[in-house]
């Protein structure tokens, strides 16, 4: 049996995203649960830092960091945990 696939990991990744599905994706059932964006104009308040240089990366996205620290806190995650 041969299969064609788009890339190399390409069905690495088709099978570990059925496998979530099946079991059940515990980022997605919170996505469901939790209106992120309501947290943007607070978010936006609190971090309201004017840039004196255009130089540099752009800052990550409020409600992205958010998330990220709601995360961490639910699962016991480390910084570097959290990274991967």
């Amino acid at each position: 049996m041969t299969t064609t696939q788009d890339d190399l990991f390409g069905s690495l990744f088709e099978h570990r995203d059925s496998r979530i599905d099946r079991l059940g994706d515990p980022l997605r059932e919170l996505s469901a649960q939790v209106d992120w964006e309501a947290f943007r104009p607070l978010l936006d308040r609190i971090r309201n830092r004017v840039r004196k240089s255009s130089a540099g990366r752009k800052p990550w996205d409020g409600v992205l960091m958010f998330k990220a620290l709601v995360l961490g806190s639910l699962y016991n995650l480390s910084d570097e945990q959290l990274e991967f």
